[in-house]
C-alpha cells in the first residue's frame, strides 16, 4: 500500500550539488509514522546506507562518507523526504533509493519494508 517515487538525479560535475526527493503515498499510509532512509548502489556492489531521518524529523543519522556533505530532511505536510548532496565526488556515482519503515530507527537495508525505484546520480571528474 506504500509507494515511493524518487526524483532529482542527474549528471553533475565534481564539487557540484543535487537535491533528491522521495514522494510517498498509499491508501492507508501514515507518513508521519515512518522512518525514511536513503541508500545507494553501484553496479557490482551491495546497496549501502546513506542516511535516515526519524518519523518526527527530530533525529538524523548519516554514513561516515555522507557527514558534512549530505543532509536528509522531510516535510510531513507534503509526504516527502529529501537528500541534499553537496561537494559531490565521482565516488558518489550510484543509483539512490529511498525507503520507509514504520516506527523503527535503523540503518539496515533488510529492515526497511518499502522501496522506491531509484534515481541515477552521476558525478563526472
Amino acid at each position: 500500500q506504500v509507494q515511493l517515487v524518487e526524483s532529482g538525479g542527474g549528471l553533475v560535475q565534481t564539487g557540484g550539488s543535487l537535491r533528491l526527493s522521495c514522494a510517498a503515498s498509499g491508501r492507508t499510509f501514515a507518513f508521519g509514522l515512518f522512518t525514511m532512509g536513503w541508500f545507494r548502489q553501484t553496479p557490482g556492489k551491495e546497496r549501502e546506507f546513506v542516511a535516515y531521518i526519524k518519523w518526527s524529523g527530530t533525529n538524523t543519522v548519516y554514513a561516515d562518507y555522507a557527514k558534512g556533505r549530505f543532509t536528509i530532511s522531510r516535510d510531513n505536510t507534503k509526504n516527502t523526504a529529501y537528500l541534499q548532496m553537496n561537494s559531490l565526488d565521482p565516488e558518489d556515482t550510484a543509483v539512490y533509493y529511498c525507503a520507509a519503515v514504520r516506527l523503527k530507527l535503523t540503518a539496515q537495508e533488510s529492515q526497511y519494508d518499502y522501496w522506491g525505484q531509484g534515481t541515477q546520480v552521476t558525478v563526472s571528474s
